[in-house]
This record gives structure tokens, C-alpha cells and sequence, in this order.
């Protein structure tokens, strides 16, 4: 298998094209895009017959912004016979993957896919007893086995491939599955949901979600990111000049601050977490939160960049390096990682944790 196949948000598969490129490329991996207008993922064929195991293992699946989920996968399987789809889907795995822990049988997320949902819930009972048989599958699922993927691009054809289970998404099809809350003021507040399951592990939520926190939430109204920040029991500062939803002003955790959200500066010197979805230029959005990361006036920052129309791909790198290059000018040691979440359009959230404090010689306690 010689070839990594990466699943998209429709319509964005050349921008995961040029990711794969560039990042493969950094680590002397060389290939070529397989590349079909919306149909929710992209091939990049490795010249070098074991590069692709290598890419999954050594290229950061958290450092990849366009990709929903990355595995590794043969030649497409054609045509598979209606009496026996299976025969080929296990041959294709003998000798290549030993005893998983899971196994995933898939589509691409467009409408012309979706209807084949019903056909790979079915379908992957009587598969997965047939790869137990072969013991290519444990008896019993183990979290830290690779995952058998068998992606469905149409009826009787699929890619089969895997994927290390400590380098991927652990989301069906990458995707979280989220119920959109009735009591929320706007869908947004599912993007900031959907970030949080993403970018932060679930045994720290108790750390660094924790209730009675400082936060602040730039461009909030109606306050459908607030939302997410009232239901962990936080104090919200929302910087706005629109109106806030009646329901969270009435929770007595939010204070409306009705300014200029590129010009709002913290109240308090115990804000933890900054919030931002404001419709605005990258390059703006990304100057003022390095700003405050710079300045100290938060811990943790999730914030949302709108893409233009060409070049999505080079604008949100170019943003990455100039918050990089602004936050070691401050002597600020930061994570940052950047999503293309479901729940996102034209756009991609960015969360930045910093480690060290914007004050010289004063580590931040983790």
C-alpha cells in the first residue's frame, strides 16, 4: 500500500492537496495528488512504495488543518461482486495489517455518499466477523490497535486501508457527533463545542474547563459561543455592540461589555480563556489575539479565521507563522494547532495554549 488517503470537508480538496504536499515534502516524502472536485477526500500516491506507512506514523495527524481523518490505502477496489464483497476487502488486508483493534466501514460526507450509510451499517457486521476469523481483526475492539478503514465511494468500490490509532481521529468518518442544544441562541455554538472535543483531551476538560473561570468571548452576539463557556459554569465578559440573548444575560454568569471587540481590553487579570468568532480579515483576527497571548491577558485562546476565496491553504499558514514569529518575539512558548472543524464553512479555528507567562523569568503553572 503506497498511497495515503485523507477525508475533507467537500469542496476544500485541493487545499488538503496542497497541505499534504507541503508537509510530506518537509519530511523528504514525495508523491502526487489524487484530486476530484467535492468528493470529500484526496489521495497523495507515494513514489516510494514504504513512505506512506511512514507518513501516517511521523506526520502529526493534529498538525494537519484540511484533513478530517488519514490512513493508509491500497488500489481502489472496483466493481466488488454483490454475492461476495468481502473475499476481496480481506485480501487486500492479509499480510498488511496484523491484529486491529477496530474496524470502520465509511463514506465520504456529500449527499451523493450519505445514501450508502444504511448499506455500511449492514455491511460491517458480516465483515468484521470474517477479518476476526482471519484474526486481521481482535476478537474484542483495543483502543490502541490500528483501525481497519473500508471507505465507500460508490456502491461496490472502496479503499481499504488503516490507520495508528495514536495518530489519527478518533471520530467515525473524523467526525464528532454533536446535538445541536435547543436552548442555545445560534448553531455557532456548535463550532466552539466541536473545538473543544477536538483540540482538548477529555481528561483535562476537569482542568481546563473548570467552573468559576474568567472568560471572554470577542463578536459574541447572540452569544452562541457564550453559551458553551455559561454551560461549564464560567463567567463570561461578551464584548459586542449587538444584542445578547436575553436567556444568558438572565444566568447572571454574563457581563455585556457593548465595544469594539478589536479594541476591548480585559477588565480583570484572571481571564483564562479568550473566545473569538468575529467576521473580519485573518490578518486582523490574527494580530489581536496575538496580542493577548503577548500581553498575558489570557491562558488559552480559540478563535476562528474566515477564508478567502483562492489560496486558502497559504493565507491560514501564513497566519500560523506570523502568530508563531509574534509570540517568540514575546518570549512566549505556545502550542497552536488549527482545525477545519465539521461544524466550520469557510473558515478554520485555531487554538493556542500558552505555556510559558508573558512576564520574564515566571513560568505559567500548567
Amino acid at each position: 500500500m503506497n498511497k495515503v488517503i485523507l477525508y475533507c470537508r467537500p469542496g476544500f480538496e485541493k487545499e488538503c492537496a496542497a497541505e499534504i504536499t507541503d508537509k510530506a515534502g518537509r519530511r523528504d516524502i514525495y508523491g502526487f495528488v489524487r484530486v476530484k472536485d467535492n468528493s470529500g477526500y484526496v489521495i497523495f500516491e507515494c513514489y516510494q512504495h514504504e513512505d506512506a506507512d511512514r507518513l501516517v506514523r511521523e506526520l502529526p495527524f493534529r498538525d494537519l488543518i484540511f484533513a478530517r481523518q488519514m490512513m493508509v490505502c491500497g488500489e481502489l477496489l472496483r466493481d466488488l461482486p454483490s454475492e461476495d464483497r468481502i473475499t476481496p476487502i480481506v485480501g487486500m488486508l492479509t499480510g498488511v495489517v496484523d491484529r486491529a483493534g477496530e474496524l470502520r466501514v465509511e463514506v465520504p460526507d456529500t449527499n451523493e455518499c450519505k445514501e450508502l450509510m444504511k448499506f455500511c451499517r449492514k455491511f460491517t457486521v458480516p465483515l468484521r466477523t470474517a477479518l476476526r476469523n482471519d484474526k486481521i481483526l481482535l476478537a474484542q475492539e483495543k483502543p490502541n490497535r490500528p483501525v481497519i478503514h473500508v471507505l465507500f465511494i460508490a456502491p461496490g468500490c472502496c479503499y481499504v486501508g488503516y490507520s495508528y490509532s495514536n495518530n489519527h481521529s478518533p471520530f467515525y468518518m473524523g467526525i464528532p457527533r454533536l446535538k445541536f442544544p435547543s436552548d442555545a441562541p445560534s448553531r455557532s455554538t456548535l463550532k466552539l463545542e466541536e473545538a473543544f472535543h477536538v483540540f482538548i483531551p477529555a481528561d483535562e476538560w476537569d482542568e481546563r474547563l473548570a467552573s468559576g473561570m474568567y472568560s471572554v468571548d470577542l463578536g459574541a452576539c447572540p452569544g452562541g459561543w457564550t453559551y458553551q463557556l455559561v454551560k461549564r459554569s464560567m463567567m463570561v465578559h461578551a464584548v459586542d455592540n449587538g444584542m445578547m440573548a436575553q436567556s444568558l444575560m438572565d444566568t447572571g454568569q454574563v457581563i455585556h461589555h457593548q465595544a469594539d471587540g478589536f479594541r476591548f481590553e480585559p477588565p480583570r487579570n484572571n481571564i483564562y480563556w479568550l473566545v473569538c468568532d468575529m467576521v473580519e480579515k485573518p490578518a486582523k483576527v490574527t494580530s489581536r489575539m496575538a496580542d493577548w497571548l503577548v500581553n498575558g491577558w489570557c491562558r488559552e485562546a480559540i478563535f476562528n479565521l474566515k477564508l478567502p476565496m483562492k489560496k486558502r491553504y497559504e493565507e491560514v499558514a501564513l497566519n500560523l507563522e506570523k502568530l508563531t514569529q509574534r509570540l517568540l518575539e514575546g518570549g512566549i512558548n505556545a502550542e497552536i494547532h488549527a482545525k477545519q472543524l465539521y461544524h466550520d464553512r469557510e473558515e478554520v479555528t485555531v487554538h493556542v495554549r500558552r505555556i510559558w507567562s508573558a512576564i520574564p523569568g515566571r513560568r505559567d503553572e500548567r
